[in-house]
């Protein structure tokens, strides 16, 4: 029982994964203290202590990290593809200005453990399932090159924190597309499945589609993502990045059928626009080190986790 009783810090605690993350240590028997800036706690729970702070402050960071065994860095803003220029460019700036506070207030403050997100977007164009070591192999996808830069020099950086500070474990954990109950459904910042969702759940009709569907994505449930972080912090906190995945593609065509039939919308007449943003056409990883590392396996089907999603969606929109 790694986590129990141990006190974690979930920095973005109230955002989409923060709240997976939360939700996964409560379950471990966690005591959990999360940051807020901006949006309310999606989790009511005694056992959850929010802490406001601005991450861009480094006091702020130090002061939430006081007393804290293992800090996962859920932090920051992400960006989609339908994104303008500004938006992405101020998310990138926010998230290199927080996510290095983060790992310095980790480094004085004593932190034991610390998780942070590179990404899959940080791998070079290829149309085979990507395995760690094939990160730095060539260029990013024209479609990433800011946001996977990004997330590439997250790496760095927490390579250089762990040869400096030995005693920090850093865990680096490469997520694939993310879904999930508490994502962001706003039709402008939305990624792919949540706005497939969102527009069968209003039962649009015609159902809009960017790109052509034959993109391949390996979407994996946000719950997965939160338990294959822990046990990463668990089992590999070696600053050796582990891709936490599904470990299957799937087109947009088949993920459209999937999101129809889950809202009761199978009727709907699907358009599909391939002159609008779809980004990579096909994007899939490998995750056979951490199966092998510590037998992370996804619990959620495509089909259950889109179901799952669909029907909070729909429950959200009634409350």
């Amino acid at each position: 029982m790694f986590y129990k009783d141990r006190l974690c810090l979930v920095t973005g605690g109230t955002g989409f994964i923060g709240t997976h993350l939360v939700q996964a240590l409560l379950d471990a028997g966690a005591k959990v203290r999360i940051t807020r800036h901006l949006r309310a706690p999606q989790i009511i729970d005694s056992r959850i202590e929010t802490v406001e702070a601005d991450l861009t402050r480094l006091e702020d960071c130090l002061s939430a990290m006081r007393g804290v065994s293992c800090v996962f860095h859920a932090a920051g803003a992400v960006a989609g593809a339908g994104n303008t220029p500004d938006w992405a460019i101020n998310a990138i700036a926010d998230n290199l200005v927080l996510t290095a506070r983060v790992v310095q207030a980790a480094w004085s403050t004593g932190v034991e453990r610390l998780q942070l997100f590179s990404s899959s977007t940080g791998y070079p164009d290829s149309p085979e399932p990507m395995s760690e070591d094939m990160f730095w192999n060539g260029p990013i996808h024209p479609a990433y090159q800011g946001y996977g830069w990004m997330r590439r020099y997250f790496e760095r950086l927490a390579e250089f924190a762990a040869a400096k500070k030995p005693a920090l474990g850093i865990a680096l954990v490469r997520p694939t597309a993310v879904y999930g109950p508490h994502d962001n459904f706003d039709p402008t910042l939305s990624h792919v499945l949540p706005s497939l969702i969102r527009k069968a759940v209003e039962r649009m009709d015609p159902y809009e589609v960017w790109g052509d569907g034959n993109e391949v994505r390996d979407f994996l449930h946000a719950a997965d993502l939160a338990q294959g972080c822990l046990q990463t912090l668990e089992h590999h906190a070696v600053c050796d990045p582990v891709n936490i995945g599904y470990g299957e593609g799937v087109t947009v065509k088949d993920v459209v059928a999937m999101v129809l039939k889950a809202a009761n919308h199978e009727n709907a007449r699907v358009c599909f626009d391939a002159s609008k943003p779809s980004t990579i056409p096909k994007r899939q990883v490998s995750i056979d080190k951490a199966r092998r590392l510590f037998g992370f396996t996804p619990r959620f089907t495509l089909e259950q986790g889109i179901k799952d999603t669909v029907d909070w969606y729909t429950k959200q929109r009634t409350v």
